[in-house]
């Protein structure tokens, strides 16, 4: 398993290298007078690429929060039926007139 990831891995990172060799035309990006920026089109690829993933798990963390605090409200509420449904359950009384013979003391 370790060969397989290691060939992946390898395989991501010719991918990367050859790309980056055949795109290196400059892009030069301009925002109002905020931004001013030259650069090769593959770092502009991988910047945007990065700050995808970075978003993507942003709102990765976000979900897990609002599923673990949905965990939390539904385990309390089962929690409280389950001390309700105690609290509620009739004690258990032994009936000694439907015993059978096999049951009775000698």
């Amino acid at each position: 398993m370790k060969i397989i990831y290691t060939v992946i891995i390898v395989a991501l990172i010719l991918f990367v290298v050859t790309f980056s060799l055949q795109n290196t035309l400059s892009v030069h990006l301009v925002y109002y007078d905020v931004l001013d920026v030259v650069l090769p089109v593959y770092m502009l690829i991988f910047i945007v690429f990065i700050i995808g993933l970075v978003f993507a798990g942003l709102m990765g963390i976000v979900e897990r929060y609002r599923l673990n605090r949905t965990i939390n409200r539904l385990n309390r509420m089962v929690r409280d039926l389950k001390r309700d449904v105690r609290e509620n359950e009739p004690p258990v009384v032994l009936d000694e007139t439907k015993t059978t013979e096999s049951e009775r003391p000698v």
